[in-house]
Parts: structure tokens; C-alpha cells; sequence
């Protein structure tokens, strides 16, 4: 007896396997809170899968994931956290760079930052916010920056110390701090883009802030096949658009 056609093929349909959406848990360096929402919802449209993302200080996020916090992937604000999980054992495969991010200072004060080394000097400022440089790569070369210009001594009253750059994007935001040092991928998104004033920090008074990806045991044990399809896609020509419109350089 043949099956009529169209029956045919709602019981190919019916049988066809279904791939479920799943969701796996991403570690986030708080430099790229704003972009990465945008590279999640590129990363679903692909594969139909989303993500969990969780922001801070990428020194935070060593801790926890050396205390066995659950997390599949790992995007860092430098290579120096995401090598030392690699050599500590909690990735399979080394740190691979995903973007090069770029200092700025930012101020929602009516001020003239062209000659900053003096504004930062003077009566005008009282604080300064910048990131914990022990565990927020961007704090670390932002008081590289102030050292280079012999400003780091000067200045140590006016520093007020966030615990990542989300806090320090804060105290300038809410103006607890007169003008503070964040990453360019902050001015630049659309939820801070015309608010206040910035200028780039000089490239040559800071180390290239080379930020690294990896794929830790944990995304390897429990969604090795999305974990690393998030993974290649951050280093796709989409992604790479991403990140180069918030500010950051290529690889």
C-alpha cells in the first residue's frame, strides 16, 4: 500500500532529528559588557543558542573558576589571567586574542582635557576613579600610564579605586569621581555614546592591552560542541565588525 504524499512527509518531518537550543555560561571581562550583548544576539541568530553572561573583573573571574565556578568560556581583559588558568590546568587549549582594547579618560564635566596631565594636577579634579589594577588589566595600565607620566605619586590622594571597570564606569557616570580612566568599547556604545567628554590615553604610556578567549574544562566536559562554536565565532568576520565598532583593534 503506498502512503499518500503529503502524509509521507509529515512523518519525515515527525522523524527528523530536532537540535534543542542550549545555553552555556560565559565568563565576561566588564570591558565588554556593552559589546558583547551585540555578539550574543549575532551568536543566536547563527546557531539558535544563547548565552549566559556573567561581567566583572577578569582577576575575580580566576578566583571563582579556580574554586570550580561553572563556567564554559572564558573572555578576558588580558592573556596574563587566561594563560594562568591554561597553565593551572582549567583549559585544554591555550588563550588565543580576540581584540586589542584601547585606554581612554572620560569625564562628564565641562572641562578641556587636552593638556590632561595638568587638569588631572589641579584644583578642578578632586577624584579619580580607576579600575583595581591588581585584578582589572585596565586599572593595571591606566596607573602604568599615570607612572609614565610621573603622575602615579602626585595624584595617589585623587584615586578612587573601582573593583572593575563597570564600578569605575560608575563613579564617572554618577559623578562620585571627577573624571576616571575606562576602556574605549564604554564611550563608544550606545548607552554612553555623547555623555560627558573623553580623549584617548597616549598608546605609547601603557602596554597593548592584548585581551584572550579560552574554552575552560568545564565547557569542554559539559557543551564541548556549543562552547566551541562560541568560541570560533568570536574570532568570525562578524564578530571581528563588532569589535572593531566599539573601539577595539584587531588581532
Amino acid at each position: 500500500m503506498k502512503i499518500p504524499a503529503f502524509i509521507f512527509l509529515v512523518l519525515s518531518a515527525i522523524l527528523v532529528p530536532v537540535v534543542h537550543a542550549e545555553t552555556i555560561a560565559v565568563a565576561v571581562a566588564a570591558n565588554v559588557q556593552y559589546v558583547f550583548e551585540d555578539l550574543k544576539t549575532e551568536f543566536k541568530k547563527e546557531t539558535g543558542h544563547d548565552i549566559q553572561a556573567s561581567f566583572s573583573s577578569s582577576g575575580k573571574f580566576v578566583t571563582q573558576i579556580m574554586n570550580g565556578a561553572p563556567f564554559d568560556v572564558f573572555l578576558s581583559a588580558d592573556m596574563e589571567f587566561p594563560d594562568k588558568l591554561h597553565k593551572e590546568g582549567f583549559s585544554a587549549a591555550p588563550p588565543k586574542v580576540y581584540a586589542r582594547g584601547a585606554l581612554v579618560l572620560w569625564t562628564l564635566k565641562d572641562v578641556d582635557l587636552r593638556d590632561w596631565q595638568s587638569l588631572l594636577a589641579s584644583t578642578a579634579i578632586d577624584k579619580i576613579a580607576v579600575a583595581n589594577p591588581k585584578t582589572a588589566p585596565y586599572g593595571r595600565e591606566a596607573m602604568n600610564s599615570l607612572q609614565y607620566y610621573k603622575l602615579a605619586a602626585p595624584l595617589q590622594a585623587k584615586l578612587v579605586f573601582g573593583e572593575s571597570i563597570s564600578q569605575t564606569n560608575q563613579y564617572i557616570h554618577s559623578r562620585a569621581a571627577d573624571i576616571g580612566f575606562t576602556a574605549k568599547s564604554v564611550v563608544l556604545s550606545a548607552e554612553m555614546k555623547g555623555q560627558g567628554k573623553w580623549i584617548d590615553v597616549p598608546a605609547a604610556s601603557y602596554q597593548p592591552i592584548a585581551q584572550g578567549a579560552v574554552v575552560l574544562n568545564y565547557g569542554k566536559e559539559h557543551h564541548p560542541k556549543i562552547a566551541q562554536q562560541f568560541f570560533d565565532f568570536i574570532y568570525s568576520a562578524k564578530a571581528r565588525a563588532i569589535f572593531e565598532r566599539y573601539g577595539y583593534l584587531l588581532p
